[in-house]
């Protein structure tokens, strides 16, 4: 298998949830221009339909589905749907995701609930239901997208979001476990860590303390809307046959400072 092939997904089936907008938007069309058919979900259906026909101008097939991650019906009906459209699941993205951000003695119980929710009940409740089809058919992709902010603490002075670090922390572990619960099904699990772009949900920190962000990251700039699509499609397509339970960085080297 030459070069080009290892990184072709064509005739390939993907779930990216949140794939409405953001990193997930980004990774559905890097995903779409390598050749496969994309399945994209989120709790607003609008976004999720605007982003499939930019998907279908780019020549490949493309669903769009209304789900909150955090229901097992909504999750069981995207894998059954797609399932019903293509007749496998070759990679799911779980990228859905929550933050909140205030200092630990004022966290409410309610948003901590939520986040943690969204971020880790919501990426066990996909895996689990699109890991079933991807055990009987003996192979598939499984990319959790976690956060520099899971990898440990993070200074307070531009992002005080305990929920949210605890939750990718534990995307972290999930990821390393379920990697090796199901490699004996040829089922690669890894994430990726990205570090900061600009997003909706991101851009209140960087806002408050984009300049100091900066200052602890080596290549001086935020990520870009295309820094992500190299990473996800490496660990989505054959090139990374023999990676698992891995946890991919790309945060313009600030995780080294």
């Amino acid at each position: 298998m030459n070069v080009m092939e290892l990184f072709n997904l064509s005739g390939k089936t993907a779930i990216v949830t949140g794939g409405g907008r953001g990193l997930g938007k980004q990774i559905a069309e890097g995903f779409a221009e390598a050749g496969a058919n994309v399945v994209i979900c989120s709790r607003k259906l609008a976004a999720c339909e605007a982003v499939r026909d930019e998907l279908e101008s780019k020549g490949v097939r493309s669903l769009a589905f209304e789900c909150d991650v955090t229901n097992q019906e909504d999750v069981q009906h995207v894998v059954d749907e797609t399932m019903k459209e293509f007749g496998q699941i070759d990679i799911l993205v779980n990228n859905s995701g929550a933050s909140w951000g205030a200092p630990v003695v004022e966290m409410p119980l309610q948003a901590w609930h939520k986040v943690m929710e969204v971020n880790v009940t919501g990426t066990f409740l996909f895996a689990q239901a699109a890991g079933k089809e991807m055990i009987k058919q003996n192979s598939g992709k499984i990319i959790n997208i976690a956060s520099v902010a899971g990898l440990g603490g993070a200074d307070p002075r531009y992002m005080d979001a305990i929920g949210y670090n605890t939750s990718k922390g534990a995307v972290i572990t999930f990821t390393k476990d379920l990697a090796v619960k199901w490699g004996g099904y040829n089922i690669n699990v890894n994430a990726i860590a990205p570090g900061f772009f600009p997003t909706k949900m991101s851009k209140g920190l960087i806002d408050a303390g984009g300049e100091k962000m900066l200052e602890t990251t080596p290549l001086n700039r935020f990520g870009s809307d295309d820094d992500l699509k190299g990473a996800a499609l490496f660990l989505a397509s054959n090139a990374s046959n023999y990676v698992t339970g891995d946890i991919l960085i790309v945060d313009g080297g600030q995780h080294a400072m």
